[in-house]
């Protein structure tokens, strides 16, 4: 996978590999109205379970871009993970952590580019 617009993740002691795909940006901009706005609306979330929710989104939207593509690509069937996945095998802290230092990299790095 390109390393410039992918991250890995490990969801259940599983890795997976995080990538902002045209497909994800697009999902991301009706969600958001634009990778842009991503930050700010997690920011201005009004509480904790809202942050998170979204947080959650995110990672299942991502993660499942690499199920996606592997799937396509080899003829697989791997399940896509459903936000309750990322609910229950994540903790909070990880996903802040993680949406911190890895989903801001790829998106700030998709808007840099443009």
């Amino acid at each position: 996978m390109d390393k410039e617009r992918s991250s890995l993740i490990t969801i259940g002691g599983k890795e997976y590999c995080l990538i902002l795909t045209t497909k994800a940006t697009k999902e991301i901009a009706k969600r958001y109205g634009g990778l842009e706005n991503l930050g700010k609306k997690l920011m201005k979330a009004e509480n904790f379970e809202m942050a998170l929710e979204e947080i959650v989104w995110l990672i299942s939207l991502l993660a499942n871009q690499s199920i996606l593509i592997n799937n396509r690509l080899n003829g697989e069937k791997e399940e896509l993970l459903t936000e309750d996945d990322v609910e229950l095998l994540t903790s909070p802290l990880m996903s802040w952590q993680h949406i911190k230092m890895q989903l801001w990299r790829l998106c700030l790095k998709e808007l840099k580019d443009t």
